[in-house]
């Protein structure tokens, strides 16, 4: 793996970040962003990152985002020295009328966690859940509160204790051969439309569904993903799930097969 001897690079619009911009965003968090990991100047889904990243500036100042720009700023904000990192790319607007513009973080490259992971349920769901917007105190304070408890993140909860996603990622239950997402306001998470899309090619069924929290331990298991991979779920609050080791083998390894996009 090769990384730049820079820990870390933030440039907004193609140039050096400079303290005024970052505290504008500081003070005012109104925007989106997508994050993916890049190994050797290539990432997954970049179609689908591009496409999120329009659809939410469309949304959220009336304007799109033009593809080719984004990936110019990112190669850029790499350089020539970096080939593996851990990027993210966010729209904000400077102000009401102004184009977006894209600030981009370029960090070393992130590995999967190596346990199943511990979910703490919490009564919680992001406003306007389908977009990957900044402004986060919500499911940042009840990640850190969950993480105080002994657990690896938290799980969103709405009401009737219907489950939607984690703090950070999706998640998924295995009922029998099939894979069943929440029905539930959510992000739509661009490793959960790959797995999906791959899935589809694969004839193997997934559909969404009403999950309750007082259902879980009726599944076979629970897997949660996000930019950094896929890990089983071994424990949501004091429920054990099953960890079959194969079946995530094989979900890893369809994922895996997916093909990485040149920026």
């Amino acid at each position: 793996m090769e990384t730049s001897a820079i820990t870390s690079r933030i440039e907004i619009d193609g140039h050096p970040a400079t303290a005024e911009q970052l505290g504008f965003l500081a003070t005012f968090p109104y925007g989106h962003f997508t994050a993916m990991q890049v190994r050797g100047g290539k990432t997954r889904g970049l179609e689908l990152h591009l496409r999120r990243l329009d659809a939410a500036s469309r949304e959220l100042f009336g304007v799109g985002l033009d593809a080719d720009r984004v990936r110019e700023l990112v190669r850029h904000a790499l350089g020539t020295d970096v080939v593996d990192a851990s990027v993210r790319v966010y729209a904000f607007q400077p102000e009401v009328g102004l184009p977006p513009s894209v600030l981009v973080t370029v960090k070393p490259p992130a590995d999967d966690p190596d346990h199943p992971q511990r979910l703490r349920a919490v009564r919680y769901l992001r406003p306007v859940a389908h977009i990957k917007h900044l402004g986060g105190f919500g499911q940042q304070h009840h990640e850190r509160q969950a993480q105080r408890e002994g657990f690896d993140h938290a799980l969103l909860v709405g009401p009737d204790a219907v489950v939607a996603e984690g703090a950070i990622a999706n998640i998924g239950f295995f009922a029998g051969p099939t894979i069943v997402w929440p029905e539930a306001p959510m992000l739509h998470g661009i490793t959960m439309q790959l797995i999906e899309g791959a899935l589809a090619e694969r004839g193997t069924p997934s559909r969404r569904a009403v999950v309750r929290l007082v259902e879980v331990a009726s599944y076979d298991g629970a897997f949660v993903c996000n930019a950094r991979g896929i890990v089983a779920v071994g424990r949501i609050d004091g429920v054990e799930l099953p960890v079959d080791v194969e079946r995530m083998r094989g979900l890893v390894e369809l994922y895996d097969s997916v093909g990485w996009q040149e920026i």
